[in-house]
C-alpha cells in the first residue's frame, strides 16, 4: 500500500463498446497503493484477451508494491529503512533507477525535493508511522534532519548503502514509475491505443476507438465541487498533478499540507495550491509535478522555463486562483502562449 496520489484531472471517456469490424474498447481496474488503477484500450483482431492484460497489469503492480511499498514491512525499501547506519543491501534493479531519478531531481531542486523525507512525514503525522499531524518541537526536528538528505545513500554495485539511518520514500515517483512499466508492458503486447492510470498518475497513446484523442480536464483544486479549468489531448505523454489541497492540517490559523521542502524540514507554506506536468515519461511527471509544488510558484516557473517543462500552474489568489502555464505546456497542449 501507498499513500493515494492527488487526481488533480478527469479523464473524459467514451463509452467502451464495440464496432463492426471486431474492434473493441477494453476497460478494467481496480484497487492499488492505497488507491486504483484503470487501464483502457482498443482491442484488434488477434491482440490479447482482456483477462489477460489484466493479469499482466496487476502483476507489474505487486511487483512494485513488494518492492517500493512504505506500508508493508516486508518490501524492499521498508526492509532497508529499518537497517541502521552504515548498512548496506542488495536491492532490485529497479530500485536502484529510482534512487538515481530522487537523486536527480534533489540536486536540480538544490536539496528542495529528497526520497529521505519519511522520517520528517512520520514527524508531522503524515507518513506510515505517524502518530498526530501537528507542528514538531524544535529538538525532535533537529535530531530528524540528520537523518535526511540524498547525501546518506550511495549504490555500490548492485547494493544500496547508506551512512545514516535514513528512509526512502518513494511515494513522488512510484505510481509513475508503475504507470511507465504499464505502458511498456501494453506496447510490448501490441497494445497500440491505451490510457494507463495509477493514483491519478496517467499515459496515454494513441485514439479512442472513434479515433478521437484521449482528453484529459485538469481541475480547480477545491474539495467541494469539481471545476474543469483546461482540457487537453493526450498522445505518447505521461501526466502527473500534485496538490495541498486534500491532505494537511491546520494549527493555529496555519496550514500545513503533506508537501515538504527536505532543506527545512517544514511543510511549504507558499500559495501555489497544485502543479501539473506534462512529460514523455509518467515517472518523470510524477516526480516533477512533485518538485515544483515543493518550489512553489515564482521558483518552480524558473524552474520549469529553464528546463522546457510543460507545466500548468494554480496558485492561491484573494479571488480565488490564478492559472500559469509555462510556454512548453502551451506548446504540447496545442495552444499559443502569451
Amino acid at each position: 500500500m501507498f499513500t493515494g496520489r492527488l487526481l488533480g484531472f478527469v479523464i473524459l471517456n467514451g463509452l467502451l463498446a464495440g464496432c463492426g469490424n471486431g474492434d473493441s474498447m477494453e476497460g478494467f481496474g481496480g484497487p492499488t497503493m492505497g488507491s486504483t488503477y484503470s487501464i483502457k484500450y482498443v482491442r484488434h483482431a488477434g491482440m490479447p484477451e482482456s483477462a489477460h492484460v489484466r493479469s499482466e497489469v496487476e502483476g507489474i503492480l505487486g511487483e512494485v508494491d513488494r518492492q517500493l511499498s512504505t506500508y508493508r514491512n516486508d518490501s524492499d525499501i521498508e526492509r532497508f529503512n529499518a537497517l541502521p547506519a552504515n548498512s548496506c543491501q542488495k536491492m532490485p534493479a529497479s530500485v536502484l533507477e529510482l534512487v538515481r531519478v530522487g537523486e536527480q531531481l534533489s540536486v536540480q531542486s538544490e536539496g528542495s525535493y529528497d526520497l529521505t523525507v519519511e522520517p520528517l512525514m512520520n514527524l508531522w503525522g503524515f507518513g506510515p508511522q505517524g502518530r498526530e499531524e501537528k507542528v514538531p518541537g524544535a529538538a525532535a526536528l533537529v535530531e530528524v534532519m540528520s537523518r535526511v538528505g540524498h547525501q546518506h545513500l550511495r549504490i555500490h554495485g548492485d547494493q544500496l548503502c547508506k551512512d545514516a539511518a535514513v528512509e526512502v520514500d518513494f511515494n513522488s515517483i512510484a505510481a509513475g514509475y508503475a504507470v511507465d512499466t504499464i505502458a511498456a508492458r501494453l506496447d510490448a503486447l501490441g497494445i497500440q491505443d491505451y490510457l494507463a492510470e495509477a493514483t491519478g498518475e496517467l499515459k496515454a497513446k494513441g485514439r479512442k476507438l472513434d479515433g478521437s484523442p484521449w482528453r484529459i480536464a485538469l481541475e480547480e483544486p477545491r474539495d467541494d465541487q469539481q471545476v474543469a479549468e483546461r482540457i487537453i489531448n493526450v498522445d505518447g505523454y505521461g501526466v502527473s498533478t500534485s496538490g495541498d489541497y486534500r491532505n494537511y492540517f491546520l494549527q493555529d490559523g496555519r496550514r500545513y499540507s503533506h508537501t515538504f521542502d527536505a532543506r527545512t524540514g517544514a511543510p511549504v507554506l507558499h500559495s501555489l495550491a497544485s502543479v501539473t506536468v506534462i512529460h514523455p515519461s509518467a515517472l518523470m511527471a510524477d516526480g516533477l509535478s512533485t518538485l515544483l509544488l515543493i518550489l512553489g510558484p515564482e521558483r518552480a516557473w524558473d524552474y520549469a522555463e529553464k528546463h522546457e517543462i510543460g507545466a500548468f500552474f494554480v496558485i492561491r489568489a484573494d479571488t480565488g486562483f490564478v492559472i500559469r502555464t509555462s510556454h512548453a505546456f502551451e506548446h504540447l497542449s496545442g495552444k499559443k502562449t502569451d
